[in-house]
């Protein structure tokens, strides 16, 4: 299969409506969508992705009157969320309408729904003219693709489309808040925070780690947003241990930081959040063993910075 790549995002739309599938940007990381309504069309993610049947899509929308076709109810504190959150990085979960196939939801009786808040995005999004489900465009369990090049690495010659646009400008997934209980849950932590959820839904909770609603969302039950290289987590950048086939990425500069074989240095929280995939990949076609990652509070956008780590590292 050629991988065709184009800049224009009705030209990418057409292949979404003939029943195939397209990797395109927006503002968290690059998607690899297909029509939600088709499950033969979604069964083609999963298969260019070797993603796993049971890991939830989120289906990606662009207007707010497309939720009605994809869910049963919008409780009041989901119309909270989305007055306040859509367009933008936040998925809100929802309970399913049986129009939408269990391929998309993993079997679930539940669906994941974001509107993205990137200008390409909602213009392909418009000329589908159906929901799309779309998890990130990458091979499954590897680093989320921030760039286009970086969708073309994994996937060229498995998907017939790659919509180019702009790097990426958050750089992680989007928040996940389930909204099908009395009570708000985040089920993933992304740059829509905690902090700001609860100022909007004030009794919105944390998913517990052994919580089986974590389940509703994708990029919680398996090893996810890996590089090749043994990923450590580092309290302070003294413990990063210098070496050529080592790796450090952090806030502040490792000694002998002209030993590592590649280096990171980061300005701030967002910075290290939206640098972490594409350094996992330098990493990668680096050869790199061990990649040190300073650890970062986890409060407002460094609850979800700690969350991929940790998660990246099979902790």
């Amino acid at each position: 299969m050629k991988t065709i790549r184009t800049e224009i995002p009705e030209e990418a739309a057409a292949f979404i409506r003939s029943g195939d599938v397209v990797a395109f940007p927006t503002e968290t990381v690059y998607g690899l969508g297909a029509n939600a309504l088709d499950a033969s069309a979604v069964i083609k993610i999963f298969k260019a992705k070797g993603r796993p049947s049971d890991n939830p899509l989120i289906v990606h929308i662009a207007r707010t009157e497309q939720i009605s076709e994809l869910a049963k109810d919008v409780p009041d504190s989901a119309s909270k969320l989305i007055e306040r959150f859509f367009p933008g990085p936040l998925t809100v979960v929802l309970k399913k309408k049986d129009s939408v196939p269990d391929v998309v939801t993993g079997g679930l009786d539940t669906v994941g729904i974001r509107m993205p808040l990137h200008e390409t995005a909602a213009r392909f999004l418009e000329a589908c003219g159906v929901p799309v489900a779309a998890p990130s465009a990458n091979r499954s369990g590897k680093p989320s693709p921030t760039t286009w090049q970086a969708v073309l690495s994994d996937l060229d010659g498995l998907i017939p489309c790659i919509l180019i646009g702009d790097p990426v400008e958050i750089g992680i997934e989007s928040t996940v808040v389930d909204c099908t209980q009395e009570t708000p849950v985040l089920l993933r932590t992304g740059a829509v925070t905690f902090e700001q959820i609860r100022s909007v839904v004030p009794e919105a909770l944390l998913a517990g780690s052994n919580d089986k609603i974590l389940a509703r969302s994708p990029g919680t039950k398996y090893r996810h947003y890996a590089p090749s290289g043994q990923v450590q987590i580092v309290a302070t950048f003294e413990l990063a241990i210098p070496g050529p086939n080592h790796a450090y990425i952090g806030l502040d500069a490792p000694q002998q930081v002209d030993q590592f074989g590649l280096v990171q240095l980061c300005d701030s929280v967002e910075h290290y959040a939206y640098r972490l995939y594409d350094f996992f990949r330098a990493c990668d076609a680096a050869g790199i063993h061990v990649i040190y990652c300073q650890d970062v509070e986890p409060v407002g956008l460094g609850r979800a910075l700690h969350d991929r780590l940790n998660r990246a590292s099979s902790r």
